[in-house]
Parts: C-alpha cells; structure tokens; sequence
C-alpha cells in the first residue's frame, strides 16, 4: 500500500484477534515510530511491548488500579479491567520519556511520542493489521505508572492495541478539507 492510500484510509479498529504482528511487522512498526519529528534527537519516547502472559499481568495491574479506586468493586466490574489488555493480541504501552532541553519545550517532545503512536497506527494500516489508540483513566493512573516503571516525568501517551481486524473495517466520513483549511490572510 503507498504512504498516501495508507494516510487517506486509516481507521482505528477497536476489534483486534489474533495472531500477534510477525517479527517483521513489529519491525516495520517500530522503524516508522522512530521516524517521527524530533526536535534536537531527544528521542522522548519509550515504548513497553506486550504480549502473551505479558497481558494478563497488565490485566492484574488495570483491576488493582481500579480496586485501588474502588475497594468495593464488582467482581464483574473487576473482571472487565482485568480484560482490558485482552482484547488484542499486542498493547504497546507508549510513553513520553522527556529530557530537559533549553530550545525543546515538553510539549514539543509530548507531541513527537504522539506523531510516533500516529506513524504506527498508518503502519499498522498499510500492512493490513488494525490498530487502536487508547488512554483514559489508566493511563495516568499513579499505581500503573508505577507497575510500569515510569519515572516522574514520563507520562503514558497511549495504549497501542495492535492485532488483525475482528470482521470489515469500519467506514468513516470523507472530511472537506476546506473546512479546515483557509488562507490568511483572507482576502
């Protein structure tokens, strides 16, 4: 697939199975994260790649995340957050790991681990894997950065699903770009 046709038709696809990308895929995955732009060669990025067993203890990490929160939690609500990870066969845990830098703000080198969790959602696109970027709660939650081993100034950027789409990819909208784009000055 070329670049543009991969960039025009990416979709995040939240139904992944099995199996896990191949050796090579993984490869191609992490070379277009490393590709992103970065201001300086910080590299403010570190990615955790999970899975097999590796799920399962990050399943453990999100239900004593969410007991930590709430000691009187369902076991059926305790069981969900324990599934979480399971719902693919890869989670890269991306993490912004910033570097003190007179002429590079943190959120220059946010925004490089953001286009770096970008290149490998188009990647994942282009060799037919599916792909999602997930955050919410457990991604800033202390007892997981923890679990994680994340210094004080790293900061979950995503959870990565990564797999192969579970059924059709879904359709989205073609956006008008000039709705979005406009020249200035107007005239």
């Amino acid at each position: 697939m070329d670049a543009l046709r991969a960039l025009h038709e990416r979709v995040s696809v939240p139904r992944l199975v099995g199996p896990a990308p191949t050796a090579q895929q993984c490869q191609a995955l992490y070379q277009a994260a490393l590709r992103a732009p970065d201001h300086a060669y910080l590299r403010p990025w570190r990615f955790l790649v999970v899975q097999g067993e590796g799920l399962e203890r990050l399943g453990e990490l999100f239900g004593a995340a969410a007991l930590s929160d709430t000691p009187d939690l369902s076991a059926d609500t305790l069981a969900r957050y324990q599934g979480l990870p399971l719902r693919a066969p890869m989670v890269i845990v991306c993490i912004t790991s910033p570097t003190q830098h007179p002429k590079v703000p943190l959120v220059e080198q946010q925004m490089s681990c953001a286009v770096a969790v970008g290149n490998m959602l188009v990647a994942a696109h282009a060799l037919g894997l599916g792909a999602v970027w997930r955050t919410g709660d457990l991604a800033y939650h202390p007892l997981i950065r923890r679990g994680l081993g994340l210094a004080e100034a790293e900061e979950i950027a995503a959870y990565l699903y990564v797999g192969h789409p579970a059924g059709e990819r879904k359709s989205v909208p073609t956006l008008d770009p000039s709705e979005f784009f406009k020249p200035w000055p107007e005239d």
